[in-house]
């Protein structure tokens, strides 16, 4: 209940701010309605892109070079936000979000691992020993991605829309940057990378990884000699937040066959998060 209460709140602070954010309707706490908490908002008519863009939707690579901007342009509005004047001052506990996130995600993963899944620990000892300052204190979505933006129908290069804001806080504008990227599945990836894709990121025209990371620390003036610390933080939470359901399937508290292999995706992500670290430690 509290969280949609908050979910709504931080929505509707934003949206003089940020207009991608849904139009608020109203919050309802009496629960006698429905059992819990809940809000309404504007629908928000368009597309959401997911693994492949919509039957009929043709962009050139010039078109899907111009949509790939203008999502990346979006989360950057958003760590631009003044938080203070929006009223947002409260969301999150200040500097320190770094340190806060590496050892709330290593305490997750250690309660939910299971016996066929890696241990991470050299993996999370790298991370503990690698932590740079938080660079700055803005808003952050934290689940920003493709298939949580709605474009305009009529002109899908246009945004229409921002959804899912109910992990949103104040915290480091690059470990976000690295929570989105751990999703972004490119052209040249492996097979394996290409069977977790969820949003169309492989289509030409979109931009790579480091081409992302290039364009938004272009654009912000943010900088950092370390990017390799934000991509594996992004792909270590992925992990957890993976390994989490499967522990729940691995328990049979949840049946849904979809979660079956999650234990596989983890061992994958730990390969990936070691090449890193050890591509970083060459130069």
């Amino acid at each position: 209940g509290g969280r949609r209460r908050i979910e709504y709140s931080v929505q509707r602070a934003l949206k003089p701010v940020y207009p991608a954010v849904p139009e608020m309707v109203a919050l309802c706490q009496d629960h006698d309605v429905m059992g819990c908490d809940f809000y309404v908002m504007d629908r928000i008519v368009g597309i959401i892109p997911r693994a492949n863009l919509p039957r009929g939707l043709n962009l050139d690579a010039r078109q899907t070079r111009a949509l790939c901007l203008g999502v990346i342009d979006k989360l950057i509005e958003l760590h631009q936000v003044d938080h203070s004047a929006a009223g947002l001052d409260t969301l999150g506990k200040g500097f320190g979000y770094v340190e806060r996130q590496i050892s709330g995600w290593s305490a997750r993963y250690q309660k939910s691992r299971t016996w066929n899944t890696p241990g991470w620990t050299r993996v999370m000892d790298w991370l503990r020993a690698n932590m740079p300052d938080d660079i700055a204190n803005v808003l952050i979505h934290n689940d920003f991605r493709f298939d949580n933006v709605v474009l305009d129908a009529d002109d899908p290069m246009k945004i229409v829309g921002v959804l899912d804001w109910e992990m949103a806080t104040l915290g480091d504008p690059l470990m976000d940057l690295g929570n989105s990227l751990a999703y972004w599945v490119q052209a040249d990836d492996d097979r394996l990378q290409q069977s977790l894709r969820r949003q169309p990121t492989h289509l030409p025209g979109m931009l790579t990884r480091d081409e992302v990371v290039e364009y938004y620390c272009d654009k912000t003036g943010f900088k950092t000699d370390n990017w390799t610390f934000y991509e594996v933080y992004g792909l270590f939470r992925l992990a957890v937040i993976i390994q989490q359901i499967y522990y729940r399937y691995h328990h049979k508290q949840t049946r849904n066959p979809a979660f079956r292999q999650f234990w596989l995706a983890n061992h994958y992500l730990h390969w990936r998060s070691k090449r890193a670290i050890k591509r970083a430690h060459r130069f």
